[in-house]
């Protein structure tokens, strides 16, 4: 979406980048991935006329984001589309309850089934 006031595909993340420099200032590299959203004149163009560098994952780098959407995929589907969330406060006891749930009891294939929590507690023990 242009910066014209209409709607668009592009708003949140013209308003999370809007806000983010209004905070903090510009960065001196704003890093994103090539979604094309990321890559709009009007995203790097006011990115770029706020004094940072713009700097690109390279093409076909899925593995950048592979493990953290895996992540949100999860929670998605174990907890959020699971319940009906009437406003924010339920939303962070829920995302909060999952990811405590996710980093201590939650079973993980890439551990033979075993359980985060469990196997860090072990290796603390063990040093």
């Amino acid at each position: 979406m242009e910066e014209d006031g209409q709607r668009g595909p592009g708003e949140p993340v013209r308003g999370t980048r809007q806000g983010a420099l209004g905070a903090w200032g510009a960065p001196e590299i704003f890093n994103t991935d090539q979604g094309s959203q990321f890559t709009a004149e009007a995203f790097t163009g006011r990115v770029e006329r706020a004094g940072a560098r713009v700097s690109m994952d390279g093409r076909g780098r899925w593995l950048d984001n592979v493990f953290i959407e895996r992540l949100w995929r999860s929670l998605k589907y174990e907890a959020v589309y699971l319940q009906e969330i009437a406003d924010g406060f339920a939303a962070r006891r829920l995302i909060g309850g999952w990811v405590e749930f996710y980093n201590r009891e939650r079973p993980h294939s890439a551990l033979g089934g075993g359980r985060r929590g469990r196997r860090c507690r072990k290796g603390r023990a063990g040093r």
